[in-house]
């Protein structure tokens, strides 16, 4: 049998409610699609203005967006080929500071712990964002359904497709 939700985050809810809001946390595919400004992003820019959602980033998309970027930056030789990718890389910082940064505290390494024995084959970042989202009781927001769902009493949507 699988432990509940609030078994795995310990049944504590850190972030103050407001009944009329929803607080999502966005996976690093939307973050990445409002960083793109792509028509997927648009989309969900438009989605959480109507639902008045209360957003969060994790530490840990802030850590993949940071490191993709830096990949396309060190993939071309220093000069005029690297522009694009320090252009993101910069976007990428200043968008992430229009938000909340969820961190990786030790609730959320208690719950990954758990859901890592749960789910061996979840990738690691998919497991520690899962683990945020459970320990702050957030709604995550994701286009990676297979994975997450699995996660017991975890609400996740797709909002891009």
């Amino acid at each position: 049998m699988k432990p509940s939700a609030s078994a795995l985050n310990g049944g504590r809810k850190r972030i103050p409610r407001d009944a009329d809001r929803i607080f999502v946390v966005l996976d690093t595919n939307h973050f990445t699609e409002v960083i793109r400004e792509s028509e997927a992003g648009a989309r969900l820019a438009r989605r959480l203005i109507e639902n008045e959602a209360e957003v969060f980033v994790s530490i840990i998309t802030a850590q993949e967006s940071f490191e993709g970027w830096l990949a396309v930056i060190k993939s071309h030789p220093p000069g005029s080929a690297q522009v694009k990718g320090y252009s993101q890389f910069r976007k990428s910082i200043d968008t992430l500071g229009k938000f909340l940064l969820l961190d990786f505290d030790m609730e959320a390494a208690e719950a990954c712990s758990n859901l890592r024995k749960l789910f061996p084959r979840v990738g690691t970042m998919d497991i520690k964002i899962a683990a945020i989202s459970l320990a702050h009781d957030c709604l995550l927001l994701t286009r990676n359904l297979r994975d997450f769902n699995q996660v017991p009493g975890r609400c996740v949507e797709n909002w891009l497709d």
